[in-house]
């Protein structure tokens, strides 16, 4: 089971990295969700979650689990999803004032060579 979670963290890292470093925007917005979930997913590995203990501590208990990493995630969620709200918003400002959605703000050179074609 923890190869397949790490492979699934590894998977989406990969996958997030490469949308990064597209030249347009919207896949650059969907590579930063992707490396979101792979770091949600990286907090809950770490956090050692156990099933069928509680989660917070009691003398009766054997054991618990840390509800830190739970914690954690659940800001990470909130924070990404502003993030990308935030990161939508403006490749749609960019995408209005510019006219095209390259993250460099230069024209797209497929465009042109269609323009130039017709």
């Amino acid at each position: 089971m923890e190869f397949l979670v790490a492979t699934a963290i590894a998977a989406l890292t990969a996958a997030g990295i490469y949308l990064c470093l597209r030249g347009r925007t919207f896949p650059v917005v969907i590579g930063l969700a992707m490396m979101s979930y792979a770091i949600n997913l990286f907090l809950f590995a770490m956090g050692r979650l156990v099933v069928g203990r509680p989660p917070i501590f009691d003398k009766n208990a054997a054991a618990y689990t840390d509800p830190l990493p739970q914690a954690l995630v659940l800001t990470a969620i909130v924070i990404s999803f502003g993030m990308t709200a935030l990161a939508l918003v403006l490749a749609l400002r960019t995408f209005l004032e510019t006219g095209t959605d390259q993250v460099d703000g230069e024209p797209d050179p497929e465009l042109l060579d269609r323009e130039h074609r017709a």
